[in-house]
């Protein structure tokens, strides 16, 4: 194609577009075109296609990429890691666990009973996926009032679970919760101090707590109420 085109910058170099002059995009005059039939099959359009993809980096970024945002450029929300809990209720408390120590939630099922229970937090066993598991009583661990469902002051619907806890899976016990909400997440700053007005065993569970939906919710301690479930079955 004929290089008479009008010299156009392009970043820190001129090319010659003839193509938008005499060419396709222009008025068709080049007297290549019969030849070529469109300017991207010339010769000359593969020169300059050449040079543009050859042709140094902008000045703007030859000192390289910018670094990677410090911490005090981000700011202090997001330093901190966001941390992830089910959420669930006993009776009328709204608690919290670590989603790591959750190994299942099933449906409600049959509990079995055992004989000679030496504590009454020990309601039996129960079959989850052919696996036989001791089933607790968390609401009688840590001290919450269990109200059948309609009671005054109690939700009017239990939609209860059997949640499967464990470190390991071959050390898994199971308790039974009158709802399940699912994951919440939150940040260390979210977390409150423990009132002093909650019971004694709940308590010594709870290491936080946290607002949620105008609800303040018990976060546990994963190690302590783990603890607290082993001697119960010892």
């Amino acid at each position: 194609m004929a290089s008479i085109g009008i010299a156009q910058p392009v970043g820190e170099i001129e090319i010659d577009d003839c193509w938008r002059q005499i060419g396709v995009r222009g008025d068709r005059s080049c007297p290549l075109l019969d030849q070529h039939l469109h300017c991207r099959n010339c010769p000359t359009y593969k020169t300059i296609a050449r040079l543009l993809l050859d042709r140094a980096a902008p000045s703007a970024y030859r000192g390289g990429w910018p670094d990677k945002p410090s911490r005090a450029e981000l700011g202090s929300a997001d330093e901190e890691a966001l941390q992830t809990v089910v959420l669930f209720r006993l009776g009328e408390e709204w608690l919290a666990l670590p989603v790591g120590i959750f190994r299942e939630v099933a449906e409600s099922r049959r509990v079995h009973s055992l004989p000679h229970r030496r504590n009454s937090a020990v309601l039996g066993i129960a079959n989850v996926r052919g696996e036989l598991l001791i089933c607790l009583s968390l609401a009688e661990l840590l001290g919450i009032a269990e109200r059948k469902e309609g009671e005054q002051g109690t939700p009017s619907k239990a939609f209860r679970r059997l949640v499967v806890v464990g470190e390991r899976d071959d050390k898994r016990v199971a308790f039974t919760v009158d709802e399940i909400h699912g994951l919440h997440r939150y940040r260390e700053r979210d977390r409150l101090a423990v009132p002093a007005t909650i019971g004694k065993a709940l308590s010594a569970a709870t290491v936080a707590v946290l607002r949620w939906q105008g609800r303040a919710v018990g976060c546990l301690d994963p190690g302590q109420l783990l603890t607290m479930l082993d001697r119960s079955i010892a």
